[in-house]
């Protein structure tokens, strides 16, 4: 079978998102949440996912979209990437600290993920956009 084919692709998101979301499971026990604090285990993948996907909507768009790269940029960016962050959890968080009393965290958290995610994302892809694209010189993008 192809790289293309609609198997292999779906075969590459779900390893990908079982990958993704067994990081971000052991990045919760990691950094667990006290009540009314900020949810650091959600917030760090969030802009983590944000920054790596950054880099790689960049680079794979330079590359382009066809064959085995078609395959790279679902297995990596759906799969593992939308395994591991999370904005369910995020909503989740937001909502139980609102609704705990926690005014401003409760405030702060979701602007502060959003700003961070949009900050990572465009590093993310500006170092994605430096990266050397294979077969080719290693030649720095302006």
């Amino acid at each position: 079978m192809k790289a293309t084919h609609p198997a292999v692709v779906t075969a590459a998101v779900i390893v990908g998102a079982a990958v993704g979301t067994t990081g971000r499971a052991l990045l919760g026990h990691a950094l667990p949440t006290a009540d009314g604090a900020i949810p650091w285990a959600t917030l760090l993948a969030n802009i983590v996912g944000a920054f790596l996907l950054g880099i790689l909507v960049d680079w794979i768009a330079r590359i382009g979209d066809v064959g085995g790269w078609r395959l790279a940029r679902m297995g990596l960016g759906t799969g593992v990437m939308g395994g591991f962050t999370t904005y369910s959890a995020f909503a989740v968080e937001t909502t139980r600290l609102l609704e705990g009393g926690h005014l401003w965290v409760g405030l702060a958290y979701p602007v502060g993920s959003l700003l961070l995610g949009i900050a990572a994302a465009g590093i993310g892809m500006w170092v994605g956009g430096r990266l050397p694209l294979p077969g080719r010189s290693r030649a720095v993008a302006t």
